[in-house]
């Protein structure tokens, strides 16, 4: 990089391109939704057949592609931004050292040395000459430094102390500028796609390089934006979010989703697409990783004589090999893919009508996504945002990534029947799965440090949705707790202000407090299922049911608690949301704000037990 270069180039140039990027990632987005959310939609409910399937996966193809190009569109835009940036700073500081060397009446050669006029006092009669100075190494050499710092003191010129100044500057821009361009060249080439029409696991596998590429390379430019809050609430997370322009929010978004697309408070919207990035790319990650592993060895039982005359049946040392030093991982990777499948079939089912009388389901919302350890998937069908009814539900004991499917078909069946009650406002339900649930009935379920421990998320993102809404009357919010995960709203209810109208408890073995009016919702709010063999209530009182000093330990299906009991017509402890129940209908009518048409019965006299 030499002067004539750096004062040539225009970093403008660079920003309008990436300008252009940015436009044509918002057109991929834009086009990707309404293949998914229209275009699919309305193939999938007018036609039938082998030629409508395979109209509908090639749809899905195409629609993948167009998230590719909207996350690498974006990842281009950033990184031409970022370069810019780093241009800039360096073109700054080689102009501002090129006018004060002008004003001190030095000249800069193309080379960048600096030649510096007379002056002095004199010497043996003579004022001391002029001469060139050129960019010394001492801004990285200690040893250089010293040398030049006792050169300065000693010449008898002023003059020369400045140039060396002025040639050191013009030398550091210069370098900085060469190293700029050194370091995004690669960054910039490496967002060059495969020559084809397909996105292959192999290239959702490489955005996560790319962002990383790109996001170390742009560190000082991300760094000078309006950093988020620190360990902020939801209302400062959406203020940032807010103070942020098109370029900053693009940058964030682009090298930073899995980041994003936690922050209670932002836009369900952008949540959504930064989750939607980290959703395909590990997605893709782990198929790779999976495929990579060999299977299972077929041979995995045998049978050896015991002691006594019979056959034990074992492992095989051969399977028991392969297990030993892949099975913990094949597993958790198999039950990963298997839930990510189950959140796919959401966003597939989107426009999805059960019959011309019904509407279909609305796009869906992935409001947070991770696949380390148990997961967690945080699935919203509608907008929250613009939701004037929000209903929340908390899954409970074994509920993990794997198995999300059934808890997300819950909140469908809910949003359909709340939506035909609700008179025409829109309704959002959502699965939240966003604390470790207990694995373990026997195990861990008795314990509850799962529901403590989550609590403190729960309460962040009702606040979130609080602080998300965009409507003129703030949305009506119920939660939904189903077994543990109605132990886990009452810890969020005793850990602070849960941010809820209504509480609706099913199968609940307790929610800490032995009042329905510690769950800091109005009176005559607190709702509760108990289906007939539903066993969960008495077993799990001793665990978490509430308690007064003197009083017997208690759950929301007593009477002593005070809640208004529904009437069920499912069976067990997971039917409550079975399709044409009444068990579905009551929690769908007080999701949509009707709860005086909830059907009630009888509550069961408080369950007796004497310390």
């Amino acid at each position: 990089m030499d002067i004539a270069t750096l004062q040539a180039l225009k970093p403008s140039e660079f920003e309008e391109a990436a300008d252009g990027y940015r436009a044509t990632s918002e057109m991929a987005s834009t086009a990707k939704d309404k293949v998914e959310n229209q275009i699919a939609a309305g193939v999938r409910n007018q036609l039938k057949g082998a030629a409508a399937t395979a109209a509908v996966d090639g749809l899905k193809e195409l629609a993948q592609n167009f998230h590719y190009v909207q996350t690498e569109c974006a990842l281009a835009s950033t990184a031409l931004n970022g370069f810019a940036y780093d241009m800039a700073a360096a073109k700054r500081k080689l102009e501002a050292a090129l006018e004060d060397a002008k004003a001190a009446g030095c000249t800069v050669g193309a080379d960048g040395s600096v030649t510096f006029p007379a002056g002095g006092k004199e010497v043996d009669g003579k004022v001391p000459e002029g001469g060139t100075v050129s960019a010394s190494t001492s801004a990285t050499d200690p040893t250089s430094a010293a040398i030049e710092r006792q050169a300065v003191n000693m010449h008898p010129n002023p003059n020369f102390g400045k140039a060396v100044e002025f040639a050191n500057r013009i030398g550091d821009a210069l370098k900085e500028a060469t190293e700029a361009d050194a370091k995004w060249a690669p960054k910039l080439r490496a967002l060059k796609a495969d020559d084809d029409l397909k996105v292959s696991d192999r290239d959702w596998s490489d955005v996560k390089s790319d962002q990383d590429g790109v996001s170390d390379a742009g560190k000082k430019y991300l760094d000078s934006m309006p950093q988020p809050p620190k360990d902020g609430s939801p209302k400062d997370n959406a203020a940032w979010w807010k103070g942020l322009n098109d370029e900053e929010r693009a940058a964030w978004l682009s090298l930073r989703p899995d980041s994003v697309g936690k922050l209670d408070g932002l836009p369900s919207a952008v949540r959504d697409e930064a989750n939607r990035v980290v959703f395909d790319e590990t997605r893709a990650r782990y198929q790779m990783e999976l495929d990579s592993i060999p299977k299972p060895p077929a041979n995995e039982w045998t049978y050896i004589a015991t002691p006594g005359g019979w056959a034990s049946k074992v492992h095989t040392d051969e399977w028991m090999a392969w297990h030993n030093k892949y099975g913990d991982r094949y597993e958790h990777l198999n039950k990963s893919l298997d839930g990510m499948k189950s959140i796919q079939a959401r966003f597939d089912a989107t426009g999805l009508a059960t019959d011309k009388d019904h509407k279909g389901l609305p796009p869906a919302y992935l409001l947070g996504f991770s696949a380390e350890g148990n997961g967690r998937a945080i699935i919203a069908n509608g907008n929250p945002d613009t939701a004037r009814h929000q209903a929340v539900y908390v899954p409970g004991t074994t509920s993990n990534l794997s198995n999300i499917g059934g808890n997300v078909d819950r909140m469908t069946a809910t949003w359909r029947v709340a939506t035909d009650e609700a008179d025409g406002q829109p309704v959002s339900t959502i699965t939240w799965l966003g604390y470790d649930a207990p694995q373990d009935i026997v195990k861990d379920s008795p314990f509850r440090h799962y529901a403590d421990d989550g609590a403190p998320a729960f309460n962040r993102f009702l606040d979130g949705l609080e602080a998300s809404h965009t409507g003129d009357t703030p949305p009506h919010r119920t939660v939904i707790g189903h077994s543990y995960g109605s132990t886990l709203v009452g810890a969020a209810a005793d850990h602070g202000t849960l941010n809820a109208d209504d509480v609706v408890t099913a199968g609940s073995p307790g929610v800490t407090v032995p009042k329905a009016e510690q769950l800091d919702v109005p009176k005559g709010h607190v709702w509760n299922e108990e289906a007939d063999g539903d066993v969960v209530p008495d077993i799990g009182r001793f665990g978490h049911g509430g308690t007064d000093w003197d009083g017997p330990w208690t759950v929301p299906s007593d009477e002593r608690f005070g809640a208004k009991q529904m009437t069920t017509d499912t069976e067990g402890h997971s039917g409550y949301w079975d399709e044409g129940s009444d068990s579905l209908l009551n929690q769908a009518l007080v999701v949509a704000g009707h709860g005086e048409d909830v059907k009630l019965k009888e509550p069961t006299p408080t369950w007796k037990y004497t310390r």
